[in-house]
C-alpha cells in the first residue's frame, strides 16, 4: 500500500520505494530519503522521493523513522 500523505514522509527516513522501471513487477528498493519530490500534500500512487544514492521512486513502505 503506497504512502500517499506527504506529511508521513520525512528526510532521513529509511523507506521502500518502487522505481518507475519496477512498477509492473512491484519490486521494491530500500534506502534513505534525501529529498521529497512531490509538492502536493497527497498523491494516490505514493509520495515521490529521491534516495541518498540518487534513485527516484514512490514510497510504498516506511521501514524506519529518522529518530
Amino acid at each position: 500500500m503506497p504512502i500517499s500523505q506527504r506529511s508521513q514522509v520525512k528526510i532521513g527516513m529509511y523507506v521502500a520505494i518502487v522505481l518507475k522501471k519496477d512498477q509492473a513487477s512491484g519490486e521494491l528498493t530500500e534506502g534513505e530519503v534525501k529529498a521529497i519530490l512531490t509538492n502536493s500534500s497527497f498523491h494516490p500512487h505514493g509520495i515521490k522521493v529521491k534516495l541518498s544514492d540518487g534513485q527516484v521512486g514512490r514510497v510504498q513502505e516506511i521501514l524506519e523513522d529518522e529518530e
